[in-house]
């Protein structure tokens, strides 16, 4: 079976956030069962790029509008490439040569990226199985492959879509319908949502099936999909929910080259304290404190509009510490710095994103703060079990899916809403269970809790298979 990906991030190449971890893992494990999975997204300027080789594979041009751009398809050259799959660039350098992955605007960007790669698979030697488009980004893929003329060769094969974050859906004017590669017009109902091109909506009636990266989120979205509700309802014989894995050979203590002290789960207790008395050290933190930590980006989704009021009550009231790392709006982060000087030696933040600390974080904090209101399905938690730090999450999505309450025998510590004094008492609650007997035996036996891509990988290839049986 071979599965060709389309994707605008994917680790270690570009990560913005969640959905390139994802894809740096899912086609490896696909891989691994006996699939051929293979990645195409843009090329980007970036560390990465600048610091490999690639060989061309493919040149053409594109017209976009009245705009010829010419292009290429690149390939990590043999020796580079240690990702356990191949991938493939899209370069248009006029719209993707980036140093940034998004914008305020992608439509053209995006847009190019997708009939690029839609014509190089459509004039390939062999045609893919399956191709599996993720996020907006790639949703107007779908629709192309069913009723652009030029793709008619593609109509035949199956294609699923994976929803990663419904609150983003690269809306666009009908102004700007003739940029997509000619179709029947009656059809233009396809692609609207609300009088507006909506790629996730399209992507949604156009794709043989649709996912979700957690049971629990496609329960979700019926009620809260950001005005998609009443579409995903309509198509709800064709929808799942899959919980999305981690990448155990990345996220594993024992191995992992950026943190201070590997450890296992029998030299957890070393080991944690090791990497907890770097960051105490480097952020002019207590080390005997409980270390509370988040990390992601700082957006309402993430509750993060109410972190220096949780952060004031929380440090006030608790002989705590909170460290943070992460960015997103200016005032948040404004309001996150000024905090430092009210709490010197009890919180300290880095705005801004650093793969290292990141992991340093996981291994060294006691406690990982995820108080989002909306969460498709969350990997930090599954990262933070890994490590042995225990997730202190609001009970939606993934994270309702993985993290089970200490109350209910569980191992981890869940809230009802964000509210300040619902998170608030979360944080509390940590407090309390860090001075706890059992507290040092439950770190190191969520260690042990496996969510590695094995399953996930393998439903994939089952609802493939649901799709052509002759896969």
């Amino acid at each position: 079976m071979i599965i060709t990906h389309l994707s605008a991030e994917c680790y270690p190449i570009a990560k913005v956030g969640g959905l390139a971890d994802v894809l740096g893992a899912l086609p490896k494990y696909q891989n691994e069962l006996g699939a051929t999975s293979q990645v195409i997204m843009p090329f980007y300027k970036n560390k990465y790029t600048q610091s490999h080789c690639f060989k061309a594979v493919y040149n053409d041009t594109i017209l976009l509008g009245e705009t010829d751009y010419d292009f290429r398809i690149l390939t990590l050259k043999d020796h580079e490439n240690d990702l356990g799959f191949d991938i493939f660039f899209v370069d248009v350098p006029e719209l993707l040569y980036t140093d940034f992955v998004y914008t305020s605007d992608d439509t053209e960007r995006f847009l190019a990226f997708q009939i690029a790669a839609l014509d190089w698979i459509a004039q390939g030697d062999t045609i893919p199985d399956v191709i599996h488009c993720h996020d907006h980004h790639t949703g107007l893929v779908p629709f192309m492959m069913q009723e652009s003329f030029r793709y008619s060769m593609l109509r035949k094969v199956p294609v699923a879509f994976t929803i990663h974050n419904a609150q983003y859906q690269g809306w666009f004017s009908h102004d700007l319908v003739s940029l997509i590669p000619e179709f029947k017009f009656s059809h233009v109902g396809l692609l609207d949502w609300n009088h507006v091109i909506n790629p996730m909506a399209a992507a949604i009636k156009c794709a043989w099936v649709v996912t979700t990266v957690s049971p629990s989120y496609m329960d979700e979205l019926k009620e809260n999909a950001n005005g998609l509700e009443s579409l995903l309802s309509d198509e709800h014989a064709k929808c799942i929910g899959i919980l999305n894995g981690i990448d155990t050979s990345v996220w594993n203590t024992e191995t992992d080259p950026l943190i201070i002290e590997n450890y296992t789960q029998k030299t957890i207790a070393e080991g944690k304290q090791k990497n907890k008395a770097w960051l105490c050290k480097e952020f002019n933190l207590d080390v005997n404190r409980p270390l509370i930590a988040f990390i992601g980006r700082l957006v309402e989704q993430k509750g993060a509009d109410l972190f220096s009021k949780i952060f004031s009550e929380s440090l006030f009231g608790n002989d705590i510490s909170i460290l943070l790392l992460g960015s997103g709006e200016k005032h948040t982060e404004n309001d996150l710095i000024n905090l430092k000087e009210k709490f010197p030696d009890k919180y300290n933040a880095y705005i801004g994103y650093d793969e290292k600390l990141s992991h340093i974080i996981y291994a060294g904090a006691d406690f990982l703060l995820m108080p989002s209101r909306v969460e498709p399905c969350g990997l930090n938690q599954m990262y933070a079990l890994r490590y042995g730090t225990i997730p202190i999450v609001n009970n939606i999505g993934g994270l309702k899916d993985t993290v089970e309450d200490l109350y209910d025998d569980g191992f981890g510590i869940c809230h009802n809403g964000v509210t300040i004094s619902e998170v608030c008492e979360a944080i509390e609650r940590a407090s309390e269970f860090y001075d706890s007997d059992i507290f040092k035996q439950t770190r190191a036996e969520v260690m042990a809790i496996d969510h590695s891509w094995h399953a996930s990988a393998q439903s994939y290839l089952n609802v493939y298979n649901s799709l052509n049986p002759f896969l």
